[in-house]
């Protein structure tokens, strides 16, 4: 049998972490298994459909190096593979359920469902249809079709017994019939299918072999086994994938922090740090070993390595792959990364000038060991661009030393150290930043200090050695002069 699966987004917001989890597991296990992933819209929900949704599927995808092998856009064997061009389709097959008993019209209008439901919530009652035109006799069906009375298609859900399905994670799961949603609505009044509708009929076409999704799927499984039955199709085989929850054990929501992954791409995360985070989130791999690139999972995905129990989903950890993977960047690559986040501060157009790209590149080896996030960077950079602003002499002034203490540092770093900087490495640099803070009697934080906030316009920066280097000896110490001018 060939591995079809499928990741079918309703795209009605933004890509979330559960999503994408879904569709990279998915992703995965096609590709472990030699199959094929399709990607599917599921527009039927026009209320809430917005074109940006769609497109943020498409890049969110993309960015995260997750190519499917059949959708909209490429096209297939089995397309349309949008859901709002497949209606004739669905119609049909509601229709065929009719004609074999299986499903039947529902003539009860808006009113009389809210009243039911009002007394169900009064009498705290199970919610539901109460399948009152299920035992409409054909002749009634008529005369209401014939005088043109809105209606939907309900399936007929079996009152007894129980449906039992086999999820590859969890088992055999029955659920008893009386306990499924009594007969849900296939085909809406105007002609738009329901999710459960075109989802079986779309999948059986499409020759998915199985369905990966989350296990806050699984209440509505036991009634798609049942469609499918009622159609005489087999269904896929089920795998429920686990939860990803928050630090409190609750669902992973907007109260956590961050949850679109727009939201995580804004913020400065490398892709293959999240798309390798989240292969973690309730699978393992090999034992004592967390780093794996996109192309290693797609050999090492197995079902068998999926976890039962929900995944909390941690921040800090994130953050821990973020740098790993910022760290082992080379300088070509971090320059990419990071040159939107720059540019988007308007310290550097899109495209940099060549002496611009060069400087740049020179800085790249010494931010990439302090960068956690690409968004870091540009106040790490700006200074070798812009000059900072004329600091406050009390930003410039150690706690431990006066003003004339920290005007003596400046002034010896303009007239000496910044000179004899020129032309040494790094170690003989720092030897020379040694013995200058021994000449002066000060601790070595507080005489680079005053340097580097005059320098850099901050007390954070790249290594300041290093940093002085790139922006040039004779700027440095013009900045440093006008430190001292403050003093």
């Amino acid at each position: 049998m060939e591995v079809r699966v499928r990741y079918a987004p309703s795209p009605t917001g933004m890509q979330h972490i559960g999503g994408v989890r879904t569709a990279l597991f998915n992703y995965l296990f096609a590709r472990t298994n030699g199959g094929k992933f399709i990607l599917r819209l599921e527009d039927t929900d026009r209320t809430r459909y917005a074109p940006e949704y769609e497109q943020n599927l498409f890049d969110t995808l993309e960015w995260m190096g997750i190519e499917w092998d059949e959708g909209p856009d490429k096209g297939g064997e089995y397309g349309p593979y949008i859901q709002s061009q497949r209606f004739e389709l669905y119609k049909k097959h509601a229709l065929e359920l009719v004609k074999m008993g299986r499903a039947y019209y529902c003539f009860c209008d808006a009113e009389r469902l809210e009243r039911i439901r009002k007394i169900q919530t009064m009498n705290k009652m199970a919610p539901g249809y109460d399948r009152e035109c299920r035992h409409l006799s054909e002749a009634e069906v008529r005369a209401n079709l014939e005088k043109g009375l809105p209606h939907v298609i309900r399936l007929k859900v079996p009152l007894e017994g129980a449906t039992l399905f086999h999820d590859a994670l969890l088992g055999d799961i029955e659920w008893k019939n009386e306990d499924i949603n009594p007969d849900p609505v296939l085909l809406k009044s105007d002609g738009f299918p329901t999710y459960h509708l075109a989802n079986i009929v779309d999948d059986h076409y499409m020759k998915i072999s199985h369905v990966m999704r989350a296990q806050e799927w699984i209440p509505s499984t036991p009634l798609h086994v049942i469609m499918y039955r009622a159609f005489g199709w087999e269904h896929p085989e089920y795998c429920h994938l686990p939860m990803v929850m928050g630090q409190d054990g609750q669902k992973l929501s907007k109260r956590h922090g961050a949850t679109s992954v727009n939201e995580f791409r804004n913020n400065g995360y490398l892709p293959e740090a999240l798309v390798n985070y989240i292969a973690m989130l309730g699978a393992s791999y090999e034992d004592g070993r967390d780093i794996y690139s996109l192309k290693e999972l797609e050999s090492l995905f197995r079902l068998e390595k999926l976890n039962k129990a929900p995944a909390v989903f941690d921040y800090k950890k994130l953050e821990w792959f973020n740098g790993q993977y910022m760290r082992a960047m080379d300088d070509e690559s971090l320059y990419r990364a990071a040159l939107p986040f720059i540019s988007k501060e308007g310290i550097l157009p899109t495209e940099p000038s060549e002496r611009e790209k060069a400087k740049l590149m020179e800085v790249m080896p010494l931010i990439r060991e302090r960068l956690h996030f690409l968004t870091e960077a540009p106040e790490m950079v700006r200074f070798l661009f812009i000059e900072p602003a004329a600091p406050n002499p009390e930003d410039l002034i150690p706690k431990k030393l006066d003003q004339e203490g920290t005007k003596k540092i400046l002034t010896l770093a303009a007239e000496e150290l910044l000179p004899g900087l020129e032309g040494k490495t790094e170690e003989e640099g720092d030897v020379l930043v040694r013995e200058t803070a021994e000449k002066l009697g000060v601790k070595l934080g507080d005489l680079m200090m005053p340097i580097r906030i005059a320098v850099t316009g901050s007390r954070v920066s790249p290594p300041l050695i290093g940093s002085i280097r790139i922006l040039g000896t004779k700027e440095a110490i013009a900045r440093i002069n006008r430190a001292i001018a403050v003093l």
